[in-house]
């Protein structure tokens, strides 16, 4: 296994600043800074420890905050306080590049799922969401509501 060595917050904002990632200070949080690049973005912060660490995922911009990442299943989604919209395969290759140099940057573990694309901040499938709800509380799905329907027919 190859062992990787954590940046100091400096060197890690050296490196960051050389491989075109644009820097802008936290206002009034000093040693904190928002990084973005191919219209996504991210925060890192000094540790205790002297080294940077992650402080806001990396994310697509929309509207100026950064998304989180929601697979449905079907679908992956970007979403805001806001709104959410589905993410298209070029979101997709702009948050995984961009998480790669920013893993890259600070001296992070690259993790083998996270190598191989993107990974999403939550995951919610319709046909697991709410199944650790007792039987009588849990919403009917669309395939349920229709097959009640169905047996209501008359012959």
């Amino acid at each position: 296994m190859k062992k990787t060595k954590e940046h100091t917050y400096e060197e890690a904002v050296a490196w960051l600043r050389d491989h075109g990632f644009d820097i802008l200070e936290a206002p009034a949080t000093p040693n904190r800074i928002f990084l973005k690049k191919y219209g996504c973005s991210a925060a890192i912060e000094r540790a205790d420890d002297g080294h940077a660490k992650l402080f806001a995922k990396p994310g697509y911009l929309i509207n100026g905050e950064i998304s989180r990442l929601i697979d449905k299943g079907f679908q992956k989604f970007l979403k805001t306080t806001k709104l959410e919209v589905p993410a298209s395969a070029d979101h997709l290759k702009a948050i995984h590049q961009f998480a790669e140099e920013l893993r890259e940057g600070v001296g992070a573990i690259s993790l083998y799922n996270e190598s191989l694309g993107t990974v999403s901040d939550r995951y919610v499938y319709d046909r697991v969401q709410d199944r650790d709800e007792p039987k009588p509380e849990r919403p009917k799905r669309p395939w349920e509501k229709v097959k009640a329907k169905n047996s209501k027919k008359p012959a």
